[in-house]
C-alpha cells in the first residue's frame, strides 16, 4: 500500500485550536485579498461513493462518535473529493457567515482564495453553502456579528429567516 503524502503546505498558513470549532487554519502572516492560498485535495469519488460515506458518517454522529465531520466536496456534476485524508490541511477550515475566503473550484482543482485582505493571526473562513433542506443538522458556531445560526449558503438566508421566523410564532 503507498505512503499517504505529507500534509499539503503553504506559506501563508497555520493549523491551530478554534474557537469556532477544533482546528482552524490561521494566517501566518498578512494574505493579500485574490491570493490562492492553499489547494482543498482529497481521494476523488463517484457521487455514489460519496452518498455512501456521507451516510457512513452520518451513521458514526447518530452513535456519539465525536470526530465524525464530513469533508465531502463537489467538484464536479460526476465527482466529489473527500478531503478527510490527512494531508489535506484545508479541511480545517471553518465555515462563517463573515468569511474572509471563498472556494475556486477550477479545472478539476479546488482552491481557497481570499476575498479580502486578511490579517497574520486571523482565522480563514469560507462560506460552505449548504443547501436549506438538511439545515437544522448543521449549526452555524462562527460567532459573527451576522450569523444566521446555520450554515446555510447565503442565497439562502432571506429563506432560512422565513422558516426560522415561522418557528418562532409558532412557539409564542
Amino acid at each position: 500500500m503507498p505512503k499517504d503524502p505529507k500534509p499539503t503546505y503553504s506559506p501563508y498558513i497555520e493549523v491551530r485550536e478554534s474557537s469556532i470549532h477544533n482546528k482552524g487554519v490561521f494566517a501566518k502572516r498578512d494574505i493579500p485579498k485574490d491570493t490562492y492560498i492553499i489547494e482543498y485535495i482529497g481521494r476523488k469519488m463517484t457521487k455514489e461513493q460519496s452518498d455512501i460515506r456521507y451516510e457512513e458518517m452520518c451513521e458514526l454522529v447518530e452513535k456519539g462518535e465525536e470526530d465524525a465531520t464530513v469533508y465531502i466536496f463537489e467538484l464536479d456534476d460526476d465527482y466529489d473529493i473527500d478531503g478527510r485524508v490527512p494531508w489535506n490541511t484545508a479541511q480545517w477550515i471553518n465555515h462563517s457567515c463573515n468569511p474572509n475566503c471563498e472556494t475556486d473550484n477550477t479545472n478539476g482543482h479546488i482552491w481557497i482564495k481570499s476575498i479580502r485582505d486578511i490579517k497574520k493571526g486571523e482565522e480563514l473562513s469560507y462560506n460552505y453553502g449548504y443547501n436549506l433542506e438538511d439545515y437544522e443538522d448543521h449549526p452555524c458556531h462562527c460567532g459573527s456579528d451576522n450569523c444566521v445560526g446555520y450554515i446555510v449558503d447565503e442565497d439562502e438566508w432571506p429563506n432560512l429567516k422565513k422558516i426560522l421566523e415561522k418557528k418562532k410564532v409558532r412557539k409564542s
